[in-house]
């Protein structure tokens, strides 16, 4: 992997990682982080940070995902209704059981159409099929696994696609901090980016001990560092 450049970049590249890593770990807005980073004596304009993130959190997104572990092939896939620019539009998202975020799609539709292109994008990134998909009862997933050819296993119930709704509530936050999305285009572009970062960083603390809890964070602190350098 190439290393990322941070040349013609008047501060050093550990302050840049940084004021990323605040901005995409955390739901902060781009003023938030530029408080942040004064309290430590940095005068950075917000307009800095938010020219940061758009350079290098699409590189940093890759290779973190680079460093991720094959996810399980049971999928949760699920809709959300978004506000941008004043259209009402479609957030779809793929999740693993274990809430990895696989997939973030932002489609003008909710019907068959959309449901395959989320499958096909889905299947072309993962390398393979799933065993086992559960929906809400929405028809155009049915309607999209037939016209693919899929002959997993397909679960329809909301309580069993708890899983994908509950991914739905770091976006819900993000979106009131953000004050909506403002283009199709600039939320499908973050929320890629975002959801490599929630990945590396979801550590499911209330499942291990505080000894396993300090292990994984080391872990995703180093796959972090890794991925500012080297893209």
């Amino acid at each position: 992997m190439a290393p990322i450049s941070y040349r013609r970049h008047r501060f050093p590249p550990v302050v840049i990682q940084h004021a990323v890593w605040l901005y995409l770990r955390f739901t902060l807005s781009y003023r938030d982080v530029e408080e942040l980073l004064a309290e430590r004596g940095l005068d950075i304009s917000y307009e800095s940070v938010r020219s940061w993130v758009l350079k290098f959190g699409p590189a940093i997104a890759r290779g973190l995902r680079r460093c991720r572990p094959r996810p399980s092939d049971r999928w949760h896939l699920d809709e959300m209704v978004v506000r941008i620019a004043g259209k009402r539009m479609y957030l779809w998202r793929a999740v693993d059981h274990e809430g990895e975020v696989l997939e973030i799609l932002v489609q003008r539709r909710r019907d068959r159409s959309a449901a395959v292109k989320l499958m096909r994008k889905l299947l072309r990134k993962q390398g393979f099929a799933p065993t086992r998909v559960t929906t809400d009862k929405l028809r155009s997933y049915g309607a999209a696994f037939q016209h693919l050819g899929l002959s997993c296993h397909h679960e329809q119930g909301l309580r069993e696609n708890n899983r994908a709704e509950n991914s739905h509530q770091v976006v819900r936050r993000r979106e009131r901090k953000m004050q909506r999305f403002k283009s199709a285009a600039s939320a499908q572009r973050f929320l890629s980016v975002h959801a490599a970062v929630h990945n590396t960083f979801n550590l499911q603390r209330h499942l291990v001990s505080r000894s396993t809890l300090r292990i994984f964070r080391s872990e995703a602190v180093t796959q972090w560092r890794s991925a500012t350098n080297a893209a």
